[in-house]
C-alpha cells in the first residue's frame, strides 16, 4: 500500500512539475547569463560600479566562458585575455 501512495505521488508530482520544468530552466539560464555579464562587464569594456566585488568571481566563471559565449552565438569569446577556443 505504500508503495503504491508514494508511486501516485511522485506521478502527481511529475504531471504537475513538468510542463513549468522547461520554463524555468530558461529562466535559470537568462539569471545566470546576466550574472556572467555583470561579472564580466569590465573584461567587456562596459563600465561597472560593482567591479570591486565581481572581480573575486571571476576564477569561478572562467570555466563557464565557453558555454556562455556560444550560447549566445559568438564564435569566439569576446574577452581578450581568455582564450577557450
Amino acid at each position: 500500500m505504500a508503495g503504491t501512495l508514494s508511486a501516485l505521488s511522485a506521478g502527481l508530482r511529475e504531471f504537475y512539475e513538468a510542463p513549468y520544468r522547461r520554463t524555468l530552466s530558461r529562466a535559470r539560464r537568462d539569471e545566470d547569463d546576466l550574472f556572467t555579464i555583470v561579472v564580466l562587464a569590465e573584461a567587456l569594456g562596459v563600465p561597472n560600479p560593482a567591479t570591486y566585488y565581481t572581480v573575486e568571481l571571476l576564477p569561478l566563471l572562467a570555466d563557464r566562458v565557453h558555454e556562455w559565449h556560444t550560447r549566445l552565438g559568438m564564435d569566439r569569446s569576446p574577452l581578450e585575455g581568455v582564450s577557450c577556443c
